[in-house]
């Protein structure tokens, strides 16, 4: 650059040398040369606009090329972050473990795995039984996956079969040094229960445990657990399936921050500690504003026991305690708890002024008995359902005896007419979930009434006319009589055994009264746990107890019920049904392998309630439930029955077998009173029985009567050993073929 100056500046001056040089001698040397700048300036300008021009031009060079080296470095950085962000995945996908009895919990988690696959990660549907912990649990701690365990608590708090090996593994584990504390450190799980609140001291165990064994290995719970009640009283948002809703939308919203990735939490000691707790404040008041009631049903559903509930903790609430001030804040917290408690139980105190059935005294807090997932499970089961807790339907021997096909047992033992026969009950609700259940345990459960209470001229009203309109539907049909369709809308008998127990509605004495009313006979069958109520009971045409089992043990095992006293009440409700003096049954199922060998028990129980009559029957076999795990070979053949009760009858003094129902696989054995002068007189006066309970109810209940006052006589068809087998020869026997057979009926 320099080089080319100088050459500029030569040329210019040869220039202007050769264009001056006449004057050159004239003018001094001063002059000459400002003369010559003047005279030079357009090259001047010319030379110095170039070298400007180039300066430019490199200088523009340099700049744009560092720039491009800039944004390319940015690119890089970014690219290198996407790729980054893209490798490093928060969660490879969502197990779902189920332990189920009836199925509840696996379709939860068929319904959970679609809302996760929804949010777009992987879900897989586990069923316990087929996965081993000992060789598999150890992985998900590395995989970045999250476990979700759905688990249900069966009888005695106790897991359902399918979960049976996999929580003894894992409480062995969590006490196990050879695993050590920290086996299960890096897994991440939540857990949701499926219980029943009215299974006192066994609610919900199942969850707790598994949760609580899984912290004990280190597993990280990301969130707190859940705890599903069937039990609608107490249910926080009115039924189980309510609940798990709430839980897994709220499971949902924390999947969505672990796969994002989740940020720690401020410490408090960083230099933005102002700004940080006023954010959080504004959060937290934003979310109250934004579901004022749902965040309270939440928080009450579970427990807070996660990480994220604890950081949640107002900022004044994180203070250093004492050792001695936690008893102080710990009894505090036991006071308002017991406090609340005491409040809501305050409800139950009022007792029914006609048979002593608890009731709670606000009608306004109670819930129905009837959730929408119930009376969709019984109206598919072909339930007329009455109110918010009752139902009718119409039974199979009904509808045989409209087409002259013969009658059900009741029918040859006392002489009912079963197409006048109405089955309902004013009760769906059960104290014992029976394993020979025909209803699968579709019905709820309880130990009181704490539901709302339809009054008793309603449900009669209801229940006659929806079985009268189920009754319509015969007319016109082929086989059906004319004379019985007719016979058939006037209700005669009402059988209170379709489903539940009927004993537990509070106005039941009501209810029998009215029944009586409209002329209309009574067979109330309760299960032997309420002998409080079988006391206060108002005189019904006959009264039944059930009577599954001989022994403790074996009750337990067939009726599952839920009162812990529940052998103390067996025996009271049988000793309370002997103090009764109308007609009184023992209504015996016998469970193949289950409780036939217990004839000296069955004779002692007998003996001590000394009922009129004992109904032994083989139990009905009703199809394939996840809730029971009866089969055809439980079932006795009806020779087996018959030895069973030849056996028992030798055993029982003043008992004989009286009549014989072969098609219901049924025996009857009858106090021997009942044989007058040789003869069987089992069948029941229902004339007589309206003019007794109406004297009865007259006389303000002085006018009292026994069951031998109605009795008549029972048919020779209807006898044991007669070639009939209990079948009606009036009636038309008919043989199904390639049928499925209808197992329904009373």
């Amino acid at each position: 650059m320099p080089t080319f100056i100088v050459f500029v500046l030569l040329l210019a001056s040869s220039v202007s040398a050769s264009d001056s040089k006449v004057s050159q001698d004239a003018r001094s040397l001063t002059e000459s040369y400002f003369m010559w700048l003047w005279h030079s300036r357009l090259y001047l300008y010319s030379a110095a606009a170039l070298v400007f021009g180039l300066w430019f031009l490199l200088k523009k060079k340099s700049v744009s090329k560092d720039a491009s080296k800039e944004k390319n470095d940015k690119v890089d950085k970014a690219a290198k972050k996407n790729d980054r962000e893209t490798k490093e995945v928060h969660v490879s996908g969502v197990k779902i473990f189920y332990g189920s009895q009836t199925g509840t919990a696996k379709g939860f988690a068929n319904e959970l795995s679609e809302e996760v696959k929804s949010l777009g990660l992987p879900a897989e549907v586990i069923d316990m039984k087929d996965y081993d912990p000992d060789d598999q649990l150890a992985d998900e701690c590395i995989s970045k996956s999250v476990c979700v365990f759905l688990v249900a608590t069966y009888t005695d708090g106790q897991p359902t079969e399918n979960a049976e090996w996999f929580c003894k593994w894992l409480e062995e584990a969590s006490t196990d040094f050879r695993y050590g504390k920290t086996y299960l450190k890096g897994l991440r799980y939540a857990v949701f229960g499926l219980g029943n609140s009215v299974y006192v001291g066994h609610y919900n165990t199942v969850c707790k445990n598994v949760d609580k064994w899984l912290w004990m290995l280190s597993g990280r719970r990301i969130m707190t657990r859940g705890e599903g009640d069937c039990n609608v009283v107490k249910s926080l948002n009115g039924s189980i399936q309510a609940d798990f809703l709430t839980w897994k939308v709220k499971f949902l919203n924390r999947l969505k921050t672990l796969a994002k990735g989740e940020k720690k939490s401020c410490s408090g000691k960083c230099k933005t500690e102002g700004s940080c707790k006023n954010k959080r404040k504004e959060r937290q008041e934003e979310e109250k504003k934004a579901s004022p009631q749902n965040n309270s049903s939440e928080d009450d559903l579970v427990e807070s026991s996660s990480d994220e509930d604890e950081s949640g903790l107002p900022d004044e609430k994180k203070t250093v305690l004492d050792v001695e001030d936690l008893g102080n804040i710990m009894n505090s917290v036991k006071k308002a708890k017991s406090k609340e408690e005491s409040q809501r139980d305050g409800q139950m105190v009022k007792l029914s002024k006609l048979n002593g059935v608890q009731k709670i005294e606000d009608e306004g807090e109670r819930r129905e008995m009837i959730t929408p997932a119930l009376r969709e499970a019984l109206t598919k089961q072909g339930y007329k359902l009455i109110g918010s807790h009752s139902g009718v339907k119409l039974c199979r021997w009904t509808k045989s005896m409209l087409r002259g096909r013969g009658g059900c047992y009741k029918h040859t033992f006392y002489g009912i007419e079963s197409h006048r026969c109405m089955e309902t009950t004013p009760s769906l609700a059960c104290a014992n979930k029976c394993v020979f259940c025909w209803r699968h345990h579709t019905n709820p459960v309880g130990t009181e009434w704490r539901w709302k209470m339809d009054p008793a001229e309603k449900i009669l009203e209801d229940a006659l006319e929806k079985h009268q309109n189920m009754i319509r539907q015969f007319r016109g049909v082929p086989g059906v009589k004319p004379d019985r369709y007719e016979e058939g809308l006037a209700v005669k008998h009402c059988a209170l055994s379709l489903v539940g127990e009927p004993i537990m509605y509070p106005e039941i004495n009501n209810f029998i009264r009215l029944l009586h009313h409209h002329q209309i006979s009574s067979f109330l069958v309760t299960n032997a746990q309420f002998p409080q109520e079988i006391r206060s009971l108002v005189p019904v045409t006959q009264l039944y107890v059930s009577v599954d089992a001989s022994t403790q043990d074996s009750l337990k095992k067939i009726d599952r019920p839920l009162f812990k006293d529940f052998w103390p009440r067996f025996l009271d409700s049988l000793k309370a049904l002997g103090e009764k003096k109308q007609r009184t049954v023992y209504r015996l199922t016998l469970v193949k392998s289950w409780n036939v060998e217990e004839m000296q028990a069955y004779s002692e129980l007998i003996a001590l309630g000394q009922p009129d009559f004992i109904e032994v029957k083989g139990v009905t076999y009703c199809g394939e439930s996840s809730a029971s795990s009866l089969t055809m070979a439980n079932v006795p053949w009806h020779q087996e029955v018959v030895t069973f009760v030849q056996q028992l009858a030798d055993m029982l003094p003043e008992y004989e077998i009286a009549c014989e129902h072969e098609h219901s696989n049924c025996l009857l054995i009858a106090h021997t009173k009942f044989k007058m002068d040789g003869e069987w007189w089992t069948w029941i006066d229902y004339e007589r029985f309206q003019e007794l309970i109406q004297a009865y109810d007259e006389s303000g209940g002085q006018q009292t009567f026994s069951a031998l006052d109605y009795v008549a006589k029972t048919p020779s068809w209807a006898l044991f050993g007669a070639q009939e087998q209990g079948f009606d020869p009036a009636e038309t026997r008919f043989q199904r073929r390639n049928k499925s057979k209808d197992i329904s009926g009373c």
